[in-house]
């Protein structure tokens, strides 16, 4: 995509669509209120506001390769922070983290070939070593897709037990005030599913029970200690 595009897109929003939204812009202007905290991969197939059909505004965004989500203390990048000013500054009640398929991220993470010439990219992908060291003793008889899928799968579900690492995480869950959500997006087929704990398995949105009833469950797929896990 060449620049001139994205300036031509510029001049388009402003031209058309904030004209159109000038309101919600200006109330933006006096601060942000964003209830969900929205964790999810760089990808450029992925569009978090668009996938969830919200405003600007709505989502409170951390991404980066692989939306993974290191232990506390295990990283000197942004995520801590941006985690704890999520919960402590904007007061989010809710934390997805979403995963998709075809992920380039967690391709490397299972095949580290593919990144040695990235250094870097080698490094942060240790932050989901649990990740790898799951799928290999879990799922070593599946084909080469089924175990791409499986690890994004499982990568989501390390990187929840990870966020429960980081003490305003863990403060406002044993509070009660925050929920933590597994989603897996499908970039082909455009949907998305969320981990059902009661099933021990992925669903499609929209078919797991109404939020809040009953109490949080405890993830089982792993060892989740006292997470309140939503789907």
């Amino acid at each position: 995509m060449p620049l001139q595009q994205l300036v031509a897109g510029v001049h388009h929003f402003q031209s058309e669509v904030f004209r159109s939204q000038r309101e919600l812009f200006e109330r933006l202007a006096g601060g942000q209120n964003p209830e969900v905290l929205f964790i999810t991969c760089s990808d450029s197939r992925i569009d978090p506001n668009l996938v969830t059909h919200t405003d600007p505004g709505d989502l409170f965004v951390l991404r980066n390769a692989g939306n993974i989500v290191p232990a506390y203390g295990a990283s000197n990048g942004g995520e801590t922070a941006t985690i704890e000013f999520a919960i402590d500054g904007v007061k989010v009640t809710d934390i997805v983290v979403c995963g998709h398929s075809h992920c380039g991220a967690i391709k490397g993470l299972l095949n580290p070939e593919l990144v040695t010439e990235m250094p870097a990219v080698a490094a942060w992908l240790k932050h989901a070593e649990t990740t790898r060291r799951i799928v290999k003793s879990k799922y070593a008889n599946l084909d080469k897709e089924a175990l791409l899928q499986a690890a994004i799968e499982e990568n989501v579900l390390a990187q929840i037990e990870n966020l429960q690492t980081h003490p305003a995480v863990a403060v406002a869950l044993a509070n009660d005030k925050l929920k933590l959500h597994a989603w897996v997006y499908d970039i082909a087929s455009g949907e998305v599913h969320a981990y059902d704990p009661s099933q021990e398995q992925f669903a499609a949105v929209g078919s797991i029970r109404p939020q809040g009833v009953p109490e949080p469950i405890r993830i089982k797929a792993v060892d989740s200690g006292d997470a309140r896990f939503h789907a």
